[in-house]
């Protein structure tokens, strides 16, 4: 007979040897003081992105410090951050921290032996699997290989409506893999799309065909990196001349685009330092124009009318005419086919215009914006 007062809490350990960890120990004892370092980028020099998972501090009070968080590569998106927790891997909620002298410490009392943490609730490849499998169960959808990573996996391209009518709309995610928001916004946004029940969604697959890539960089995903691909690329840096040897993410999806045509570009992603949701647009390209001018505004003055989570206050500001990063893909591809063409950026903290201490900026969120965005998309479709 096991008497439960008797049990005693197994040895305090992190690990972080699964899909997307990242961490390395510097020091742990039962006492909760827990000393942390997250691991670089693999075969790069960036840093932000952290998950692991700690087990036997039922009940005790742990100070988790990442030591080296002053060090990485957006180091004031630490300050008014709270890390996500969880469980059972499918509710991430906030728990406290602070940055104070270069360190992020978290304080938290877990009320279950094993508790995982992370930059932000991931997004995992098995996760990615189910969603690119589900989705081809619907009549509306195809599921193509477009080309290999790095390491040899598959790049899933999903093709939701009818090829050859209307115009063509592509939306990419995870160029950063640490970014996971962004695939969560893809989740909703094709939920949304393969919902025949759906006005907006029925409307839009009448008169556009959408091409879906929902993870751009998955081996950096399951690696556990912020912003690099397994050969160190910043996929979002690749697009003037990619490489089959250093960024064939870019290389195939390029080809694929050149194949097909782009309309409307959409490439999600998620920012480190600010609190708001907010699009980045093509000004600076050279080839800039009224239409284009008159097409952003459209887009986003109905994206805000629909939408309170998102606005265009805050943002990183329009580039100078002429002055646009043509390595970047939104840049690269408005210019390449004088179309319209976003970086859409989620916040890592919370929308500080719609605060929730709970959760924070969160999954849930992030998919409930991917299915608002289909209302501007519809809504500019006819000046595409």
């Amino acid at each position: 007979m096991v008497i439960l007062a008797q049990l005693k809490i197994t040895k305090m350990k992190i690990s972080s040897n699964f899909d997307s960890g990242n961490i390395e120990i510097v020091s742990v004892n039962d006492k909760g003081e827990i000393n942390l370092n997250i691991r670089k980028d693999t075969n790069s020099d960036f840093l932000q992105w952290f998950h692991f998972r700690l087990t036997g501090a039922l009940d005790t009070a742990c100070s988790i410090s990442i030591l080296n968080a002053g060090e990485t590569s957006y180091a004031e998106g630490w300050e008014n951050y709270h890390a996500c927790a969880s469980y059972d891997n499918i509710e991430w909620f906030r728990v406290p921290a602070r940055y104070e002298n270069g360190v992020l410490v978290i304080d938290y009392l877990p009320s279950n032996n094993s508790v995982y943490f992370a930059y932000f609730a991931p997004y995992s490849y098995d996760k990615h699997q189910n969603m690119v499998h589900n989705a081809q169960v619907s009549d509306l959808c195809r599921v193509d290989v477009i080309g290999e990573t790095v390491e040899g996996r598959d790049i899933d391209m999903l093709v939701i409506g009818d090829e050859g009518i209307g115009s063509i709309t592509w939306v990419i995610a995870r160029q950063h893999p640490g970014e996971s928001m962004a695939e969560w916004f893809i989740e909703g946004m094709v939920d949304r799309l393969l919902d025949e029940s759906d006005p907006v969604s029925r409307k839009l697959l009448e008169e556009t065909c959408f091409y879906i890539i929902p993870n751009m960089n998955i081996d950096g995903s399951i690696a556990g990196n912020l912003r690099s691909n397994a050969a160190g690329a910043n996929l979002n840096r690749e697009w003037a001349a990619p490489s089959l040897e250093r960024s064939p993410e870019v290389f195939h999806c390029l080809k694929k685009m050149d194949e097909i045509g782009v309309d409307l570009l959409l490439d999600v992603h998620g920012d480190e330092t600010i609190p708001y949701n907010f699009v980045a647009a093509s000004e600076g390209i050279p080839s800039y124009n009224d239409r284009l001018k008159t097409v952003e505004n459209k887009f986003k003055q109905h994206w805000m009318h629909i939408c309170p989570d998102f606005q265009d206050e805050y943002n990183y500001g329009a580039d100078k005419p002429g002055t646009a990063n043509l390595t970047v893909c939104s840049n690269a591809i408005a210019e390449r086919f004088n179309c319209l063409s976003f970086t859409i950026e989620m916040p890592f903290k919370d929308n500080d215009d719609l605060p929730d201490p709970m959760y924070g900026w969160s999954s849930e969120r992030s998919m409930l914006l991917g299915e608002s965005v289909l209302n501007p998309v519809l809504h500019v479709l006819e000046d595409l």
